[in-house]
């Protein structure tokens, strides 16, 4: 038998397809197509072999059983180039199928309108899959099409006198990379409905968002891929109003901005950044009072930053904005004037993000990569809450026992663990330094007030340098002050810093086996601490 030139046709996205179509029939081509495809193609006049046709059998079980049959797939897999499977299909009368063009159920889309579990069950695709790896194993013979993109390039191709083997080759890997995204967001839709939080195999799908001119480095590539589906008051659901596009370096520190922005709630906040940390954090009334105090807590660093802003910039915080250079501005909205003035300089960046203060998703982990391997973890969402604030009055217990060495060992519980219980004014402060500190890489010292930073000491190989850090950021402002430190003092040297700085209150998780000592100091010098158990080690 004439083996006939046939394409099957069969998708759920159909932009393009009748154009695509009526390419391949001005090049020899019959289709061959199912259900809505087909409709959708002879309503366009199109010629169209129905799947029937082909199997001999019709379809069945609500559109479950259409292209699962050999006269599909031996069409699909049969190589030209060997006698033996040409031979069969000459013997059993199937005719080989040349392009396929196939995009599966809406299995994502589906899951973003929230459908019940049924309903997104039914939308997993398994003739299409099926019938596109076939395809795709066959790559030699068979050009397969998953990607409208792609639909203009195999025309071209075909008009010139075939697909060539290096477009085969392309599209058999987009194919599998298709199914691969396709079965990664199904199986970890089963694990999310199952409970299962850290499975023994995983797979993560992503989707590629932009390219960018390089990484950290100019010497490094770089791109940034999206999750699937855009988590709320996430950067991938930023919409940028102003500037050029982002890179690797500002996505990365725009996200360190817009975590610790999250921990203020509907509260005006100002949140600036430098290379991840946190440089300068205020709070107040409005949103130009609570710039005015983060860019106040360290003027120097905040140049070429980037600002998370919880409230919409307004005129008076786009003048203050406007007089030093700021790499980013992030914030739900902008008032027309105040894009006018921050858009006069050029190389500024102003990103929209509607629901800027979401809280994270509880499907949402922390991811980092390590060479051969994927530390995941949850994120920290540890913070103290209003039935947490008896720490602060209460007074923890106290154990002591003698060690095997004859040393007395002192174990603290959490609450107060000094003489003196923080004043209302000093543990607002302390939970201000509190959020801050969580958001700062270790070792990590931040000094504030309750409506803003002072001093931070971040990224430190030792705590004391940390401490100090922060301190001689602070100046004159470290006097009245709070500390939040992120993990337990080893020794007393900080304590005895904050003694000479003027430093009134202290917040830490304690854990020390040398607790005690930093608790006498503070007791010596009146200075108030509070243990809360969490550390927020940072890395």
């Amino acid at each position: 038998m004439k083996m006939k030139k046939r394409a099957l046709v069969s998708v759920s996205d159909k932009a393009g397809v009748v154009e695509f179509c009526k390419g391949l029939v001005e090049n020899g081509f019959e289709i061959i197509s199912t259900g809505g495809t087909a409709k959708a193609l002879k309503d366009a006049g199109l010629n169209v072999i129905g799947i029937s046709d082909i199997t001999g059998f019709p379809e069945c079980l609500d559109g479950r059983v259409k292209t699962l049959h050999p006269n599909v797939h031996a069409g699909l897999l049969a190589m030209r180039s060997n006698p033996e499977h040409m031979a069969q299909l000459e013997k059993l009368n199937i005719n080989t199928i040349d392009i396929v063009c196939v995009n599966l159920y809406p299995f994502k889309a589906t899951l973003a309108r929230g459908a019940d579990f049924a309903t997104c069950i039914e939308n997993i695709d398994i003739g299409g899959p099926t019938m596109i790896r076939a395809a795709a194993k066959n790559y030699q013979d068979v050009a397969v099409i998953v990607d409208p993109k792609d639909y203009n390039k195999v025309l071209d191709e075909l008009k010139a006198g075939g697909v060539t083997l290096e477009t085969k080759k392309y599209l058999q890997y987009k194919v599998f990379a298709h199914t691969a995204v396709y079965d990664s967001l199904i199986s970890n839709y089963l694990a999310s409905q199952l409970g299962i939080t850290f499975p023994d195999q995983v797979t993560f799908a992503y989707e590629k968002a932009q390219d960018m001119r390089y990484g950290e480095n100019p010497q490094q590539q770089a791109v940034f891929y999206n999750e699937p589906f855009i988590r709320k008051g996430s950067l991938s659901s930023a919409k940028q109003l102003w500037g050029k596009e982002l890179s690797y370096n500002n996505i990365n520190d725009a996200n360190g901005a817009l975590e610790l922005l999250k921990e203020f709630g509907s509260t005006p906040a100002v949140v600036a950044c430098k290379h991840s940390n946190p440089c300068g954090v205020g709070t107040g009334k409005s949103i130009y009072e609570a710039y005015m105090r983060a860019y106040e807590s360290d003027p120097v660093s905040v140049f070429g930053g980037i600002l998370a802003i919880n409230g919409t910039v307004d005129e008076d915080t786009a003048n203050e904005i406007n007089k030093i250079f700021i790499e980013i501005v992030m914030a739900p909205a902008f008032t027309d004037k105040a894009l006018e003035i921050l858009e006069s300089k050029k190389n500024i960046r102003l990103l929209q993000i509607d629901d800027i203060s979401a809280k994270r998703e509880k499907s949402a982990f922390d991811m980092k990569k390590v060479y051969g391997g994927l530390l995941v973890q949850q994120y920290d969402e540890s913070l103290l809450s209003g039935e947490d604030m008896d720490l602060f009055i209460t007074k923890a217990k106290v154990e002591t026992s003698i060690l095997p060495t004859g040393k007395e060992k002192t174990v603290y519980g959490l609450g107060v663990v000094t003489d003196r219980a923080p004043t209302k004014q000093e543990v607002e402060a302390l939970l201000f330094a509190w959020k801050v500190v969580k958001h700062t890489k270790s070792n990590a010292i931040v000094i504030g007030k309750a409506d803003r930073t002072t001093g931070i000491g971040m990224g430190q190989t030792n705590r004391i340098w940390a401490a100090q850090q922060a301190i001689a950021h602070a100046g004159k402002e470290a006097k009245g002050s709070v500390m939040a430190s992120d993990a337990f003092f080893p020794f007393p040297d900080c304590v005895e810093e904050c003694v000479k700085a003027g430093i009134t209150a202290i917040i830490q998780p304690g854990g020390s086996i040398k607790d005690k000592d930093s608790v006498e100091a503070c007791n010596a010098a009146g200075i108030a601490m509070v243990f809360v158990g969490d550390r927020h080690f940072k890395h």
